[in-house]
């Protein structure tokens, strides 16, 4: 396996992985989580979800959602991306995010593809499923950029909701590419001087599913690591949106590293539906970037 496939495969499963382990202790503290579990390690299911051991949420379905609009006939289409969420919530998943929930409805209600304004959508929603975009523009900044922030805006319209997504997706990009984390350390460090909200050293500790603290936990534990069980232990254990900063740390960390990189216990206990369509997502996603033309943008 080439290094771009190795790592661009890292990150696909290493978001599935990160959030399946993570799920079962979304909104549990610190402390709970040492008083039932000790240092969680394992993926142990259960969880407010009741989830089975390996059992994926709505950050890997929603991402697999995107990702199945994307490798359609037709090219990045927002209507199919919108339609392809709209299947998903009609699927009844386990888990739903209310600011998801809502963009969806809003689309099937009034088949509008960008959400208006809104104060409270500042939540990681939107960030939690760009990786199957940043995959199929690897090669192309300006397009991953245009359609990472165009999928976010069908649920979350919020500048602190874009800021992170931007950054996110170009940092998953070029770690993807084989930039080191120092280089991508960059990119973080230059959205804080931008939005000093986004600080993240010294770590403000809260893990919730405010997209500010979402990326502080992600960047505190992904730059502060040095192998992926490392990271995505940390992440987890601190609790609140597990899943989700899981999740995110999973892509980063399994972008860096690689998928070799991912415990090979983690990779069999994770649901092996889930696990074989990352798989041929992440060829066929590859496959886009390669034959896509460099002006290419969304279609409305």
């Amino acid at each position: 396996m080439s290094g771009v496939r190795d790592r661009a495969l890292g990150a696909y499963l290493g978001l599935a992985v990160g959030d399946a382990l993570g799920a079962p202790v979304e909104f549990m503290t610190p402390m709970e989580i040492r008083e039932r579990h000790g240092l969680l390690r394992e993926m142990v299911g259960g969880g407010w979800l009741r989830l089975r051991p390996g059992q994926v949420t709505d950050d890997t379905e929603m991402s697999l959602a995107l990702g199945r609009a994307l490798l359609a006939p037709g090219g990045f289409d927002l209507r199919a991306v919108a339609e392809a969420f709209a299947a998903w919530l009609r699927s009844r998943p386990a888990d739903v995010g209310n600011t998801c929930r809502q963009g969806i409805q809003r689309f099937l209600a009034e088949g509008t593809i960008e959400a208006p304004p809104r104060e409270w959508h500042a939540g990681n929603g939107a960030a939690m499923r760009i990786l199957p975009v940043v995959l199929a523009a690897l090669r192309n900044p300006v397009t991953c950029r245009a359609r990472s922030l165009a999928q976010a805006r069908i649920t979350h319209n919020h500048p602190l909701s874009d800021a992170a997504v931007e950054t996110l997706a170009e940092m998953t990009r070029r770690l993807v590419l084989g930039e080191s984390k120092p280089a991508v350390r960059g990119l973080v460090e230059e959205l804080v001087r931008r939005s000093p909200l986004f600080r993240f050293d010294p770590y403000p500790g809260r893990a919730t599913g405010y997209i500010v603290d979402t990326l502080q936990t992600v960047a505190h534990f992904f730059f502060g690591s040095e192998d992926f069980e490392t990271c995505l232990v940390g992440v987890v254990n601190r609790g609140g949106d597990a899943d989700t900063t899981g999740a995110l740390a999973g892509m980063l960390a399994g972008a860096a590293y690689g998928c070799a990189a991912i415990p090979e216990r983690w990779r069999k206990t994770l649901d092996r539906n889930a696990a074989r369509e990352i798989e041929a997502q992440a060829e066929g996603l590859l496959g886009l970037s390669i034959r896509a033309r460099p002006a290419a943008a969304p279609q409305r």
